[in-house]
């Protein structure tokens, strides 16, 4: 079993997600989400992990990725899907904004490949 890979992938992913999370949407693009005062870096950090782990385990033991590249394919494709079933669900309740919706669905994909690529490189056979 690939345990000890997926709990190093996954805490590196979630290292790399939650700091690319960080430059995105707290420097580069700030007003994609509008914000009622403090966040809570702890629920940022949370949700980070929840998603590395989730992905680590997918790419690890069920695609059984082994390569950067394979990775930030994978990682590319289930941060899309990922980006726009979340974008998709959050607009069903409040207006529509296209140009917030489409950075998001593209942030949301960088920021998985270059996570999944990460994985991919820690379970490089070698």
């Amino acid at each position: 079993m690939n345990s000890k890979k997926i709990i190093i992938a996954g805490l590196a992913a979630t290292i790399v997600y939650f700091l690319l999370g960080w430059l995105f949407y707290g420097i580069l693009f700030t007003d994609i989400y509008q914000t009622s005062g403090e966040q809570n870096l702890l629920f940022v950090f949370l949700g980070c992990l929840v998603f590395s782990y989730l992905l680590a385990y997918i790419l690890i033991h069920w695609a059984k990725v082994n390569s950067l590249i394979g990775g930030l394919k994978a990682g590319l494709l289930i941060g899309l899907a990922n980006g726009l079933y979340m974008n998709f669900f959050m607009y069903s309740t409040q207006e529509l904004n296209i140009t917030s919706f489409s950075y998001d669905v593209v942030i949301n994909t960088i920021i998985a490949g270059i996570s999944g690529a990460v994985i991919g490189m820690i379970n490089k056979k070698g």
